[in-house]
């Protein structure tokens, strides 16, 4: 979508954000008349002496969220009209223009976002073109945004993609489509047998259960002029079906797995998103891809496996596999000289109990650089918060016949004993961890700016804010 500054032309579909009904002119009258309540999310169109004019409702919290939300609703109510829609801004407002501008490029192309491209004889309608009436300054942040949010969109679009299509093999062949479309952005994968020669003992067992070859996928952006005292390194879980293997999940909502990708689709597009902006900054990004099924060669509970760097893991409950893939690939990302590492994944339902759908959780092993994670979540929209993590919770994973277990039965701080479980694969250095099962794949829509349930792109926003913050 191209983004402008200019005021609104004839024939535009002209937008408004408010907390007031009470309009000056026609456009009050007519609000008054049909009793528009001015609440989150709310939005109608008025037909004004030719001119259509979409109102949306800010709610009485006036923030970046609630011009995401009023942008999201208009986008929805008003994209199947096609052509241009122009934003005025309101320089009145609590939220600066520059953050109305972002946050209005974030609702409009992530609100108007659509799911059904696999239903017969869909066609996708988006708006070709927003101008913004506003100060010129406002352009760059928005261009900025449209180019981070069209990488939202696409790692929607491969959450959202089924598990017959985006095999671990279909999703290493996407991310060499992205890297071929970037001049230092490159990408290598290697199965099963690489992982052997590696001596990824705990990603292979979660593999080999499946017919479908695991892939490692590694992402290099390497661009001139970057500083070179960091690497940020992104380390992405992407099971791309998971049934639980033999400690099988339920029926109710498997469908949903084939969601257990998404950090791992947020790794690959979000360092698609930084290789377009051209953000001075050396990007490691590491993807665990496999399916999780249950088979005659599926790794069982009891088995013992021996991870990358040499510690053994007793196995408790194959369906905790995302910290057995994160494990090896985490080991793996600092071996090849990330210096800063962030690793994205769906990990615990538990996560999405305390937090739901909205908010993931931050764990770490250093508060300067978790609290720095946490920070670009929170200011690019993808939210995030700070758990705590205590070297007492290891006590938790402590196992009678190995290292450590992937499991406790307790019933207690699961995503944190999780996160003390990944902590003994991170080696040196800063290290975040992101659990992000709540708001990375909706079951259910939300009333905001994702009002459809599936892949919100969660971690991909968050990723190019915390890059920039870098350079």
């Amino acid at each position: 979508m191209e983004v402008l500054v200019k005021e609104p032309a004839e024939g535009d579909v002209v937008a408004i954000a408010t907390s007031d009904a009470a309009l000056p002119g026609k456009e009050g009258e007519l609000l008054s008349a049909e009793a528009f309540e001015p609440t989150t999310g709310a939005a109608t169109l008025l037909h004004v002496d030719g001119r259509r004019i979409a109102v949306a409702g800010l709610g009485d919290e006036i923030d970046a969220d609630a011009f995401r939300s009023a942008a999201g609703a208009v986008a929805q109510l008003t994209q199947r009209l096609g052509g241009t829609l122009g934003w005025v801004l309101d320089a009145d407002s609590p939220v600066p223009v520059e953050e109305q501008a972002r946050a209005v490029v974030d609702g409009v192309m992530l609100g108007g976002y659509d799911a059904g491209r696999w239903k017969s004889g869909h066609a996708r309608v988006e708006f070709s073109r927003l101008s913004f009436a506003g100060p010129e300054r406002v352009l760059e942040p928005a261009q900025c945004a449209a180019t981070v949010a069209a990488w939202v969109n696409r790692a929607r679009d491969l959450a959202n993609e089924p598990p017959n299509e985006l095999t671990p093999a279909a999703l290493a062949q996407r991310a060499e489509e992205i890297a071929a479309g970037s001049e230092h952005l490159r990408v290598q994968s290697g199965g099963p047998e690489r992982l052997a020669e590696l001596g990824m003992g705990s990603f292979g067992a979660v593999a080999q259960g499946s017919h479908n070859p695991a892939q490692l996928i590694v992402l290099r952006y390497d661009p001139p002029h970057a500083r070179d005292d960091l690497v940020l390194g992104l380390v992405g879980k992407a099971v791309t079906f998971d049934t639980g293997g033999i400690s099988i999940k339920p029926a109710l909502y498997m469908e949903d797995m084939k969601g257990d990708m998404a950090g791992g689709g947020a790794v690959i597009a979000g360092i698609g998103a930084i290789a377009e902006l051209g953000l001075p900054l050396r990007v490691l990004g590491v993807v665990g891809a496999t399916e999780n099924m249950a088979g005659g060669h599926s790794y069982r509970p009891g088995d013992i496996l021996r991870a990358m760097n040499g510690k053994t893991i007793e196995v408790i409950n194959t369906d905790a596999e995302g910290r057995l893939v994160l494990a090896d690939v985490l080991w793996y990302a600092r071996q090849q000289g990330a210096t800063h590492i962030v690793d994205f994944a769906t990990l615990t339902g538990v996560m999405n109990k305390a937090l739901g759908d909205l908010y993931a959780g931050v764990y770490g092993n250093d508060d300067g650089w978790r609290d720095q994670v946490v920070a670009a979540g929170n200011r690019s929209g993808d939210h995030s918060w700070s758990f705590p993590m205590h070297r007492r919770y290891r006590r938790l994973i402590d196992s009678n016949f190995a290292d450590m277990k992937n499991q406790s039965v307790r019933g207690q701080a699961s995503p944190t004993y999780a996160a003390s479980f990944l902590e003994e694969f991170v080696g040196d250095g800063p290290w975040a961890h992101i659990d992000m099962a709540g708001p990375g794949f909706l079951r259910w829509p939300r009333p905001d700016y994702f009002p459809q349930q599936g892949g919100t792109g969660w971690g991909v926003r968050l990723i190019a804010e915390l890059a920039g913050s870098l350079t």
